[in-house]
């Protein structure tokens, strides 16, 4: 990858999107056959203090690298704009066309955080859909820019109540898309679970589900009450709030068979965030497990009679480095499930 690189001190978004332009020229002239990558806005508003953290994970999306990146850095007492621009261009080979992708990073006070929008908006590429991402809070840059960003991506893990988060993210979803990390942490599991009752001989066992322990890293509450929403909005259960029950989260959600218990069990789990384990309990005694396992999930089935079998699923966890590459990718497509999930979830924390 080769890049061109502008940069100017107290400058205003008209002059940073001039420079943009003059850089594509100046590719183009240099290289031949180059065009722009149009395909995703990404806007992220970070404090500055830790924008090295956040760029190291922006360099580890790999393939789903948005097309135009805005990253906005927040530093307490600023009051004028400075800018680096930049178009990163693979080499292209004799003959074939080569794609650029634009970043611009502004530095920028708490000042400018109200009128957020009118500083990016002559700087994302129109008719794109727009990602904004604040990773260490900034809701008032969030609320700003909904006039102009289609998804929002946020980590319902990162605030301290399970329930506060659970209820600004059933906020935002009213206007945008919200494509939630906690959530996608937990699809190995939804798709490993429902592999588990897909073939005919154990799908009669959905109907008659009794008890649903999920074990989660200590942090991850919000990540295990979406799971158990998404049982719940599934399988047509009625859920009821959680209680405490020393450290665990207990209660019951009423199906049409019976009432499940639904239990969420913290566990010590060094590493990535996210689940631990879930368990499924049918009423006539089998049941089903999965726990983390070196190379994917361990699964465990045991039968009505008492059978039991064990074996590993290979690949079916994917860790945590990938998780902000599979947030940008999500943000191209329309999961229909995560909010009856999100809906679910918020009756089982009592938010």
């Amino acid at each position: 990858m080769s890049d061109e690189v502008w940069a100017e001190q107290d400058t205003s978004p008209a002059a940073i999107e001039a420079a943009l332009r003059q850089l594509l020229a100046a590719r183009h002239a240099q290289a031949g056959a180059v065009a722009p990558a149009r395909v995703l806005n990404l806007v992220v508003v970070l404090d500055g203090r830790y924008r090295g953290e956040v760029e190291n994970r922006l360099e580890r999306v790999g393939r789903f690298h948005p097309s135009r990146t805005v990253l906005c850095a927040v530093e307490p007492g600023r009051r004028a704009l400075d800018a680096w621009a930049s178009m990163a261009t693979e080499d292209p080979r004799p003959g074939e066309l080569a794609i650029t992708r634009e970043r611009i990073e502004i530095d920028m006070g708490d000042r400018h955080l109200r009128g957020l929008e009118t500083l990016v908006a002559p700087l994302v590429v129109p008719d794109l859909a727009t990602l904004v991402w604040a990773p260490h809070g900034h809701h008032e840059a969030v609320q700003s820019l909904r006039r102009i960003a289609q998804v929002v991506l946020v980590d319902s893990l990162s605030e301290p109540e399970v329930g506060a988060a659970l209820d600004r993210a059933a906020e935002l979803a009213q206007d945008m898309y919200v494509v939630d990390l906690a959530w996608l942490r937990g699809t190995p599991w939804r798709e490993r679970v429902a592999a588990a009752f897909d073939p005919p001989e154990h799908r009669a066992a959905l109907k008659s589900i009794g008890a649903v322990t999920v074990r989660h890293r200590h942090d991850s509450t919000a990540s295990a009450a979406l799971f158990c929403g998404w049982l719940a909005a599934r399988l047509e259960w009625r859920p009821g709030a959680l209680m405490p029950r020393g450290e665990q989260l207990v209660g019951r959600a009423r199906a049409r068979r019976g009432d499940v218990k639904v239990t969420l069990c913290p566990v010590q789990q060094p590493g990535a965030p996210g689940l631990a384990g879930v368990t499924i309990e049918a009423a006539d005694g089998s049941a089903v497990s999965l726990d983390r396992a070196p190379g994917g999930l361990r699964e465990v089935r045991v039968a009505r009679d008492g059978a039991r079998r064990e074996f590993t699923v290979l690949g079916a966890s994917r860790g945590e480095a990938g998780i902000l590459g599979e947030g940008v990718r999500q943000a191209l497509l329309r999961d229909r499930t995560y909010r009856p999930a999100l809906a679910a979830a918020r009756e089982l924390v009592g938010a």
